[in-house]
Parts: structure tokens; C-alpha cells; sequence
């Protein structure tokens, strides 16, 4: 028998058994073939397999919109991976926007109070998109790799051997149909035959199923060490964020106003800055209507119609020609009149005169 002999006889053989099994699994679902049922124990094994593998589909590929929300950037990632290649390193959304307020407050003049707001904003949201990237490197690293290695490597040796039990089944079953409708004592005898050896390679194929599958108990732990990783990668990243933005909420606290509340009533607001000690207007501020309540020191000064000396806690820009601007520690004559807002005094600098926000002055005594 030559090569060529050999491979037509297989195929026949092949296309013989792929028949058999379809047929088989016609008239299984039409109702009119017996089929062999998988033990329970198998059964559920099989179910936890699968309820495995959907979801840790849906969690890996959430966890990588988490980490790349961007849709286009994990398609690039994806053909990069495939390529086997790294994949160009691209700025982050925190650190584009860090590199924006750097650039705006360069711009502005880092002697300003804005322009110097910016740049210290700006190098904080670089920092954060550096800790970003950590998580992603930790995360990818650590959980997203053993999830897909289990869809692509575990599982997919699990369905193999399950489709391969399912045909051994089908085998098995087509067999005893032939067994059933076996006329003469020889064709009984060879179908007795063929039933033993289909039943004996079923009885193998669901061990080796049986053991595979009763390896997902192990996967669940190896998966739940994965967790125990991102959430640890998580916490790291979200305690520097808070780090980061409570060092800057500090810098922006001792170095200019950082927050700005108004009075709703009056057409011109003053910048108030956050609760500091021997800040004017810092003693207390009503909870919902916005209005700043004055110290006792101011009080005094605008029931008065005297002035007094204070000194400037903020650099502070002039909206229009009515106001004064200010340089951080020097210090000026403020005093009250008549009818102005109270949120403001004016201040004199020699022959310079104008209003200015008290929120940003120290009474000296």
C-alpha cells in the first residue's frame, strides 16, 4: 500500500466518522436517538468552566477600558501585542493637561498668581499621569496577563478536550444505535465490538475533561492573588493622587487665594482664599449663602473712619482702573468708606489709590 492509498483510506474513514457523528446528532435533537448523559460531577465542572471564562472575558476587557478608555489607543496596543512589538509610548491625558497649564503659565509670568497657580497645578497633573502609568504597567502586569493567558492558553486547551469528548460521545451513542439495528448475529458481534472500544475511549476522554476541568478551583485562587495585586496597584495610585493633590492644595494654600466665593447680592466678588490662620475674612464663612464673614479687626475698621496699615498676603491683578494691584508682603494704608462693598477696601501706595480685596490683606497692629 503506498502513501497515496493510505491517505485516500483515511479520508474516507474521516468523512465515514464525521457522517456518523452528524447523523447521530440529528436525530438526537429531533428526539429519535438515545444520547449518554455526563455524570453530574462532570456536568457542573463543565458549567464552572464556562461561567469561568465569561467572566473573566467581561472583567478583563472592562479593566482595560478602566485603564485605556481611549477605544483607538487599545486597538493600537492590541496590533501592537499581536506584532509582538512595544508599542510607541504616548502621553496621558493628566500629563498633556499638566503640559498645558505649564505652558499657560509660563505664558501668563510665573510672578503672577494665576500663571504661578498654573505651572504648580500643571507639574502635579504630570505627576499623577506618571503614577497613572504605574498602574497600568502593575495592572497589565500582574492582572490583566493571567486572565488572558487563562482565555487563551487554559481554556482553550478545556474546550479542545471538550470537543473531543463530545465526539467521543457521539462515537459511543452511533454505536449503540448500530447495536440496536443489527439484523444478523455478525453484524451484532462487530457492533458489540465497536460498542466496547467507543465506550472505552469515551470513559478515557472524560477523565482527561474531568481532570482539566477540576483545575479551575486552582485558577480561582491564582486569580484571587491577581486581585489582592490590582487592588494593592489601585491603592498605591490612588494614595499618591491624594498625596499629590494634598502637598499641592499646601503650595496653593501658603503661596495665593485658591478658592473664590462671592457674595451673591453684589455685582463685583472678591477671591477668597482657603481657611488660613491670621487671614482676614478667614474666621468664619457662612456655610450656603457664600457671604464672607469679616473679621473683628475689618469690623472695627469700617465702622470707623480711620485708617490703618496691613499688609499684603497675595500678588494681586488689577481688573480695571478702579482697584489697585498688590505685591505679596508689602504693605499699604486701607481704610473703609461709606457704602462700599464689603468685601473691599481701599488701599493707598503714595500717590497710587484704588480698591482692594480684603481677603487678601493682614491688619497690622
Amino acid at each position: 500500500m503506498n502513501i497515496m492509498d493510505f491517505n485516500v483510506k483515511k479520508l474516507a474513514a474521516d468523512a465515514g466518522t464525521f457522517l456518523s457523528r452528524a447523523v447521530q446528532f440529528t436525530e438526537e435533537k429531533l428526539g429519535q436517538a438515545e444520547k449518554t448523559e455526563l455524570d453530574a460531577h462532570l456536568e457542573n465542572l463543565l458549567s464552572k468552566a464556562e461561567c469561568t471564562k465569561i467572566w473573566t472575558e467581561k472583567i478583563m476587557k472592562q479593566t482595560e477600558v478602566l485603564l485605556q478608555p481611549n477605544p483607538n489607543a487599545r486597538i493600537e496596543e492590541f496590533v501592537y501585542e499581536k506584532l509582538d512589538r512595544k508599542a510607541p509610548s504616548r502621553v496621558n491625558n493628566p500629563e498633556l493637561l499638566g503640559q498645558y497649564m505649564i505652558d499657560a503659565g509660563t505664558e501668563f509670568g510665573p510672578g503672577t498668581a494665576y500663571g504661578n497657580a498654573l505651572i504648580k497645578c500643571g507639574e502635579t497633573q504630570k505627576r499623577i499621569g506618571t503614577a497613572d502609568r504605574e498602574l497600568i504597567q502593575t495592572a497589565a502586569l500582574n492582572f490583566l496577563t493571567p486572565l488572558r493567558n487563562f482565555i487563551e492558553g487554559d481554556y482553550k486547551t478545556i474546550a479542545k478536550e471538550r470537543k473531543l469528548l463530545q465526539n467521543k460521545r457521539l462515537d459511543l451513542d452511533a454505536a449503540k444505535t448500530r447495536l440496536k439495528k443489527a439484523k444478523t448475529a455478525e453484524t451484532k458481534s462487530s457492533s458489540e465490538q465497536e460498542v466496547r472500544i467507543t465506550q472505552s475511549e469515551f470513559d478515557r476522554q472524560a477523565e482527561i475533561t474531568r481532570l482539566l476541568l477540576e483545575g479551575i478551583s486552582s485558577t480561582h485562587a491564582h486569580h484571587l492573588r491577581c486581585l489582592n495585586d490590582f487592588v494593592e496597584a489601585q491603592m498605591t495610585y490612588y494614595a499618591q493622587c491624594y498625596q499629590y493633590m494634598l502637598d499641592l492644595q499646601k503650595q496653593l494654600g501658603s503661596s495665593f487665594p485658591s478658592n473664590y466665593l462671592c457674595n451673591n447680592n453684589h455685582n463685583a466678588g472678591t477671591p477668597m482664599p482657603s481657611a488660613l490662620p491670621n487671614v482676614i475674612g478667614s474666621s468664619a464663612m457662612a456655610s450656603t449663602s457664600g457671604l464672607v464673614i469679616t473679621s473683628p479687626n475689618i469690623s472695627d475698621l469700617k465702622e470707623s473712619s480711620g485708617s490703618r496699615k496691613a499688609r499684603v498676603l497675595y500678588d494681586y491683578d488689577a481688573a480695571n482702573s478702579t482697584e489697585l494691584s498688590l505685591l505679596a508682603d508689602e504693605v499699604i494704608t486701607v481704610f473703609s468708606i461709606i457704602g462700599m462693598d464689603s468685601d473691599w477696601l481701599m488701599g493707598e501706595r503714595g500717590n497710587q489709590k484704588g480698591k482692594v480685596p480684603i481677603t487678601y490683606l493682614e491688619l497690622l497692629n
